[in-house]
């Protein structure tokens, strides 16, 4: 699964977000929310002011079910204000919507030949 989502312009807002996400800066509550959803393995990527997240997730993830697990989960909820100091949605976000969904429309692995 992949999605993308904007950083403010501002290179010392994106030096502070980097500063955040380098090993150990994520609360161990965020960590642990992300590991019993079902996600198996997650990167952030960075150009610009550009995320985009890949998860690689365990069968049957429900991303429903861990959008309202992270509702009532009071280390998610800080942690989601925190970042919102930081990043702005995509202009064709729905309202509200932060990480937006990427569509894969290619996949090497699917082409013919070697």
């Amino acid at each position: 699964m992949c999605f993308a989502l904007d950083l403010d312009e501002d290179p010392d807002l994106i030096a502070q977000y980097r500063r955040w996400h380098r090993a150990g800066g994520v609360p161990e509550g965020v960590i642990r929310a992300i590991r019993q959803a079902g996600i198996d393995a997650m990167e952030i990527w960075l150009t610009g002011n550009r995320l985009f997240m890949v998860m690689e997730v365990a069968e049957g993830f429900d991303l429903a079910a861990k959008t309202q697990a992270d509702a009532s989960d009071p280390d998610v909820r800080a942690w989601e204000e925190l970042m919102w100091r930081f990043q702005r949605p995509l202009p064709w976000a729905e309202p509200g919507e932060k990480w937006v969904a990427a569509e894969r429309i290619f996949d090497l692995g699917q082409q013919p030949g070697k």
